[in-house]
Order: structure tokens, then sequence, then C-alpha cells
């Protein structure tokens, strides 16, 4: 059997019986849309979070929208984003008339780089927002970047749609109503899936909450009332529904992720891999490790995430599909280089880590499933590859 990188199937086969009773809950009650299992998971979220206002909506690029409008994005306003990340991260800034301004990553958590952000924020007459992505299911770190956006009197928005359930070296979490909104995605792959479109966002702000709420609802606050122009990004009761099953085990299946993580990072460790931020080709093993947050914080690994030379990575890939084992690469380009973008004119820029990391990142199986014998199946076939 092949190790695949998501095992859906298995997962939904164990919750079947709770999943069925959601579903006829919610076709009992006929309350197909908000209502009271919406409620229900937004105030489930909420106490996960630490945050006191979660607003379900239709999926995390609606999340994303709603959170940028809720801030005060305008047609023309600038909002600084990393290159590397899924491309709603961006083209949610575009769809509203936002001009994304493409930053580079820090090379040890391939979150956005600080540095890389103020350069491009000084760049800018009309800063709306900064918007770091926790990417893979790690915490990137936001207090300098929450003083780059002070500094121009702009929002912080984190893109959290990998990283539910991930913490800081404090506790807090990834989330938790530190930044002005914090957007989330449950689309089926995540660590926390639907099944189906499902996302929310969380702040502390009663007021931006609440125009949340009016933005997913086409911008009502009565019936048939519409103080503004918002759209349809209302969270299907249904899918609330059958997130609240998943959610009792979500702990579970974190628990049995991370050992996954563990054990990878021990056993590359051994055969001379290199810790992250370090460069492949500089160790035994030409494999560079993820990054793990510090001290007690929290990683997800909604991905595990290695590099290896770029020269190297398509054939490595070739061996372990070979070797029934399914790799990604999350992401293969940088967004500053994607064609619809092209009009911004900054696909010129030099963002040498984003253009670095992309040539180079590999994602392995991790997911809860996961048993000893994959863990050792995937990682002797890269040492096989590397070291015969």
């Amino acid at each position: 059997m092949r190790v695949r990188l998501i095992d859906l199937e298995a997962q939904h086969a164990a919750l079947l019986p709770a999943l069925r009773e959601a579903f006829e809950r919610v076709a009992t009650t006929a309350r197909f849309v908000g209502g009271p299992e919406v409620e229900a998971l937004e105030s489930e979220l909420g106490a996960r979070l630490g945050a006191p206002h979660v607003v379900g909506c239709g999926s995390g690029t609606d999340a994303l929208m709603l959170a940028l409008l809720a801030v005060g994005l305008r047609p023309g306003d600038e909002v600084v984003v990393p290159a590397l990340s899924f491309f709603a991260t961006a083209g949610a800034v575009s769809l509203l008339g936002g001009i994304p301004i493409f930053a580079d990553v820090d090379p040890r958590t391939l979150g956005l780089d600080p540095t890389s952000a103020a350069e491009r924020a000084a760049s800018c007459s009309r800063l709306r927002a900064v918007l770091p992505v926790h990417l893979y299911g790690g915490v990137t770190e936001l207090d300098p970047l929450r003083a780059i956006a002070a500094d121009r009197g702009a929002a912080l928005i984190e893109d959290a749609a990998q990283a539910l359930g991930a913490r800081y070296a404090d506790g807090r979490a990834v989330g938790s109503a530190v930044s002005d909104a914090a957007c989330f995605s449950f689309y089926p792959t995540k660590n926390l899936g639907a099944l189906g479109e499902a996302g929310c966002v969380a702040t502390a702000d009663p007021e931006r909450a609440q125009r949340l709420r009016r933005l997913r609802n086409h911008g009502s606050d009565g019936a048939y009332r519409h103080r503004e122009v918002g759209w349809n990004a209302r969270l299907d009761a249904l899918q609330a529904a059958w997130l609240r099953v998943k959610l009792t085990h979500f702990d579970e299946w974190g628990r049995l992720r991370r050992p996954n993580a563990g054990e990878y990072d021990r056993r590359f460790c051994d055969l001379g891999a290199g810790p992250a931020g370090s460069r492949p080709e500089d160790h035994t093993l030409p494999v560079t490790l993820p990054q793990r947050p510090a001290a007690q914080g929290l990683h997800t690994f909604h991905h595990y995430v290695i590099r290896v030379p770029a020269a190297r990575r398509d054939a490595l890939r070739d061996a372990l599909d070979s070797a029934g084992v399914d790799t990604a690469v999350y992401y293969p380009g940088g967004l500053h280089r994607e064609t619809c973008f092209e009009p911004l004119g900054q696909a010129t820029l030099s963002l040498p880590e984003t253009e670095r990391a992309c040539l180079e990142i590999v994602a392995l199986p991790v997911h809860p499933g996961l048993q000893a014998r994959d863990r050792d199946r995937v990682v002797d076939a890269i040492a096989q590859f590397f070291l015969r």
C-alpha cells in the first residue's frame, strides 16, 4: 500500500456514526444556514482560541476578505504579504481592489521576514495591513510585524489557515486575539477539515466582529436592510455540525501528528540532516529539517516540510513515488511571479529566500494515521536515494 500524504478516508470511516447523527440533527431542524450549529461552533472555537469573538464563514478565502474589509481596506490600499503562501493570501487582497506588496520569508520559519516586510512597507504610500502567514502549522513571531504595522497606522491580520492549534512559547494560541483579526480555513485537508468549504475569523474587537457578521450576509443588519455591500459568505449549518464532531477529536489527532514529526526529526538527525535555516548541501544527509517553535511553542504539523538540494528535489520525489510514498510541494513558486500579478510590476523583485525555498521544499506524510512502518519506509527511501 502507498504511504499517503493525507488519509481522509480512514479518518472519516471512524467518524461515520457521529457524522450521520450530525447530518440527521441538521436535517431535522431544517436550519441549513447559520443558526444554532454555527453559533455553537463559533463558541467552541472561541473557547479553544481564547478569542472573544469568532465569526464563521464560507471558506478560508472568505475569512481573509472579510477581515481585510473589516479593517477598512479600500481599492488602491496596500497590504504586505509573504511571497511564499497559498494563492488566497494575495488573491483576497486583489479581489477587493487592494495591492499585495510581496515580501521575503525567514529561512528558518518560512514565515514573513520582518526586515523584508519593513523594507516593503516603507515603499507603500497607502499601507492598510500587514498579513503574515503561519505556514505549515508553525508560528510566525508577530511582535516585530505588529510594530511595523503600528508605526504606519496599519492593521495586523494573521493568515492562520494552516495553524489551528498552534501556540506561541508563552502558551497563547495562534488566533488568540493578539492581532486585529486571525483567519482560519477548514478546507477538507486541514487538520480540522470540513466535508466541504468553511472558515472563520477570530477577533477581540466587538465592533469589528459585528461588521464581520454583517459583511458575511450581504452587508445586512436586519431583514432586507443593508448598511453596506457584502456578499454571501455564510457558513452552512451542516459544515458547522460536522466540524463540531471533528473538533472533539482534534487534540487526539494533534497528539499523533507531533510524534510522527518527532520521529522523522530523530531519524533524519541520526543520518546527518541539519537544523532549520541551514543549507541542505552542508550536511551528511542533504536534508534540512522543519523549524520547531522555541520552548513550549506548539507546531501543529499541518505539513512536515523538509528542504533538499534543488538540483535533486524532483529526482527524490520520483524515487519516493516509485517507493510508494506520496509527496507534495507547497509551493512551487513565489506569488510575486504569478502571471495574474504581473501588472503590479513586482515580478522582478529579488526575494532570494522565497525563490530558494520554492526549489527545495518537499512535504512528507505526517497525518495521524501514519504508522511506524510508514515512517520507516519514508526515511529509508530518502536515505537510500541520498546515501547509496
